[in-house]
């Protein structure tokens, strides 16, 4: 008889604040996740923003803090070697590091294939030798042969990263497409083939673009998460890189003249006023003081009790 460890559940380890992320409010520690988007929206750059920011301890996109340092190790299926190089440079002078002193690696086998038993016992070894805080794969689709939409087929690939997750304690961010013209899906159903990758992932970041505009959303398995984020991919100077964007507040309607009125009366008078004695004192017609009076009651300004009306906070 074989039996499996088990652990009462008052004696599980408990986590602070700080140790359950490995970004703070963008990926939680020793999660697995998709970073997901259509093409050309930026999953590349973000994926190699967030290898900068886990490697030097900086804020991912100079916002989101990275409480520990750790080893990165990187395979770039897509991009040509020289090309990850320039990006990682102009990411680390956005972020004001120097890329030497990163402990990034980077697998430059020409292909890794996580449908093939031998890729995918060199890939263990390898994680299993570098101890790795965070493990990137870009992209998915160029990691194996398999149908996309078959869950049976991408179910044991992503497996197979959970159980590297589990047995060396490493995060892992997988790059993946979503599926063209799904943008007013919700986002982790836009993800192109199986529902798998959904429910795969501990914290998934999703880029979305709305003509110039791009955003990240972001979802966590065991955690609240935070509204869109507006991005842009911005070059200053020999740095080109991904950053946030604080987009103005929309402005204050301005109060018309018979909402100025309204409140005024209301504010002079000794107590709530029917809508007659509101009527008479703004000299208005009854359609346009019950139009007005609702818009102001919607806006919290005013209340009504009964047949007479006051200033809310009175």
């Amino acid at each position: 008889m074989s039996l499996l460890p088990v652990e009462p559940a008052w004696r599980l380890a408990e986590r602070t604040e700080e140790q359950r992320w490995l970004i703070a409010g963008l990926w939680a520690e020793q999660a697995v996740g998709i970073v997901g988007g259509e093409p050309k929206c930026c999953k590349s750059f973000l994926a190699l923003d967030i290898a900068v920011a886990v490697a030097a301890a900086v804020p991912c996109l100079r916002r989101f803090a990275v409480p520990q340092s750790g080893r990165v190790l990187l395979f770039a299926a897509e991009d040509a070697l020289h090309v990850v190089r320039r990006r990682l440079d102009g990411i680390c002078k956005a972020a004001g590091v120097a890329l030497a002193g990163l402990d990034i690696q980077v697998i430059t086998a020409p292909i890794l294939r996580l449908d093939l038993d031998a890729d995918r016992q060199s890939l263990a070894d390898t994680v299993a030798s570098l101890q790795p805080r965070l493990l990137i794969l870009d992209p998915f689709v160029r990691l194996h042969r398999i149908d996309e939409n078959a869950s049976g087929e991408v179910a044991p690939l992503l497996a197979f990263l959970r159980e590297l997750q589990r047995r060396h304690g490493v995060a892992v961010l997988l790059v993946h497409h979503a599926r063209k013209g799904a943008a007013n899906a919700r986002a982790g159903q836009a993800l192109r083939g199986s529902s798998e990758f959904h429910a795969w992932g501990d914290s998934n970041l999703y880029l979305r673009r709305n003509g110039d505009d791009l955003a990240i959303t972001v979802e966590h398995r065991a955690a609240p998460s935070p509204a869109p984020i507006a991005i842009a991919l911005a070059q200053r100077g020999p740095a080109l890189a991904l950053e946030t964007i604080d987009r103005p507040e929309p402005p204050t309607p301005r109060q018309s003249p018979l909402d100025q009125r309204i409140v005024t009366v209301l504010a002079e008078a000794s107590g709530p006023l029917p809508f007659a004695d509101l009527r008479a004192r703004c000299r208005v017609r009854a359609t346009t003081l019950y139009e007005c009076l609702a818009a102001l009651i919607v806006a919290g300004r005013v209340s009504r009790t009964d047949t007479r009306y006051c200033l809310t906070n009175r």
